[in-house]
């Protein structure tokens, strides 16, 4: 398991993350607005020990009825 799958699932959200070939990651995150808050900044600040963070951006945001995806997980 990734340090980004546990730390979306210590703060009780769903989604998925991808690593990119331009070195980028890009994902979707669902669950209560606090939470996706709390992993964003977990994102844009913290990360896993080897990311080296320069920008963190996140577009698309919308609330939903309820949640589209189960689980985290890492795509490949």
């Amino acid at each position: 398991m990734t340090y980004t799958e546990k730390e979306g699932l210590r703060l009780g959200l769903v989604g998925w993350v991808k690593n990119t070939y331009k070195g980028t990651v890009v994902g979707q995150v669902q669950g209560p607005a606090d939470m996706v808050e709390e992993m964003k900044v977990w994102l844009s600040k913290e990360g896993s020990p080897t990311s080296r963070i320069t920008r963190a951006s996140f577009t698309n945001q919308r609330s939903i009825d309820k949640l589209e995806l189960s689980g985290f997980k890492t795509r490949f």
